[in-house]
């Protein structure tokens, strides 16, 4: 049987972050999916030990997949236990990403997009300012297996696609970045493999967004995880960045610490 996330041990991981967070302004991204889930009861549980506030915050799209039924259901479950979730509507249409090449891509922008404009209107001050992102173990092997066959094997001629995407997957390796205005962007789950979150779900009985993506097939985490369930794979989280920093040239966390909040959140985030 796999064991879920146990809370006291992912507390001491996190500790000296979570005592900070009384004088925090914590926006956490929630999608509805498995990951996102898992971080709002883990910070539901720290907020209590802790004593801090956090916000929650939700772009429903692509539309196919927030029918106002789910969104009802999720927010219905997370308000029952006191956490609000703020659902920014979305102007694009679904047929904006289908006509793409790699809707995938075009999705990301648009939340991208999102995201930044809702930051700049509010205008939080910054050095208190927390971004909390979902991503698994899981995640980061399939974004160095994407990147040996699309950045290191393939003879295509996308070099700066493929650079692109780099920037933006390689900051994804690392829980917790101090960047440029004083600003923080956290990744609680980086150290967990998707056996371990799915078993935090099940037996906390949390409930995820229960229709998958139109688009699913066009992303390569999504197919490589199929993968790695039939084989029952696990990963160490510290094999999996060392291999990235030694066999990818995974850029040091002090590279975005560079970037200014318009690049990082425009371009790369």
């Amino acid at each position: 049987m796999t064991l879920s996330i146990d809370y006291q041990s992912w507390k001491q991981l996190y500790a000296p972050l979570l005592k900070t967070f009384t004088a925090k302004t914590i926006f956490v991204l929630y999608s509805g999916g498995k990951d996102s889930s898992v971080v709002l009861h883990l910070l539901d549980q720290a907020r209590r030990e802790f004593d801090f506030n956090f916000q929650v915050h939700a772009g429903a799209f692509p539309h196919h997949r927030y029918t106002q039924t789910e969104v009802d259901r999720l927010t219905n479950y997370w308000h029952a236990r006191n956490v609000d979730i703020t659902w920014h509507a979305v102007k694009a249409a679904d047929s904006e990403i289908s006509e793409q090449a790699d809707p995938c891509a075009k999705c990301r922008q648009i939340r991208k997009n999102l995201l930044q404009n809702y930051l700049f209107k509010v205008a939080p001050p910054w050095p208190q300012v927390v971004l909390v992102i979902s991503y698994s173990l899981w995640d980061l092997v399939s974004y160095a297996v994407e990147h040996v066959l699309e950045g290191v094997f393939s003879v295509s001629n996308a070099t700066e696609g493929v650079n692109q995407r780099f920037l933006e997957i390689a900051q994804r390796f690392y829980p917790l970045l101090e960047m440029q205005e004083g600003y923080q962007v956290f990744r609680p789950l980086l150290q967990y493999n998707d056996q371990e979150i799915e078993a935090s779900l099940d037996m906390a009985q949390i409930p995820s967004l229960a229709i998958p993506c139109a688009h699913k097939s066009h992303r390569p985490k999504r197919v490589l995880s199929r993968y790695y369930a039939a084989r029952e794979l696990r990963f160490d989280y510290e094999q999996v960045l060392a291999f990235a920093r030694d066999a990818l040239g995974l850029p040091d966390k002090s590279f975005y610490k560079g970037l200014s909040k318009k690049d990082y959140l425009g371009r790369v985030f």
